[in-house]
């Protein structure tokens, strides 16, 4: 008796999580190494560019204001970030980067472009760009209300 394949799933939802679980896996491992994982790179990145709220972090990267100040806390104790009040309203904190989050961050940057190789090597320049582009479409087709 043979075990037949399951059908793909009809839920779109389930499709983007699984695939999202394999990618995410993917960079976690490599991150590993500069004691990451993918979303506290992603934050890290995000918050190097320019001090913002923890609010419009959070809106940058699709992620609830709780989850991402969650997600903060241990990025805080490493001494990686810090949360300073803002000039025009003191309950907004702004997310900052701090000269040791920036050496990790360097550190993670050749580990976070070697899982990207990855991924891109396994999908194909032109699959890559196919998921890139139908991924941007529908984000911006679901964000509008």
């Amino acid at each position: 008796m043979t075990d037949a394949p399951l059908p793909a799933s009809l839920c779109t939802c389930f499709r983007l999580r699984k695939l999202s679980r394999l990618v995410t896996q993917r960079y976690d491992r490599e991150l590993a190494a500069a004691g990451l994982n993918l979303n506290q790179y992603s934050i890290l990145r995000r918050a190097t560019r320019t001090p913002q709220t923890v609010g419009a972090l959070a809106r940058e990267i699709g992620m609830d204001r709780t989850t991402l100040s969650r997600d903060l806390k241990p990025l805080i104790a490493a001494g990686w970030i810090d949360l300073a009040s803002s000039d025009d309203d003191a309950r907004a904190k702004i997310v900052r980067i701090k000269p040791a989050g920036k050496r990790v961050l360097d550190r993670a940057q050749p580990l976070w472009r070697k899982a990207q190789d990855e991924i891109d090597a396994r999908l194909g320049t032109a699959g890559v760009n196919a998921l890139h582009n139908h991924l941007d479409r529908a984000m911006a087709r679901m964000e509008r209300e």
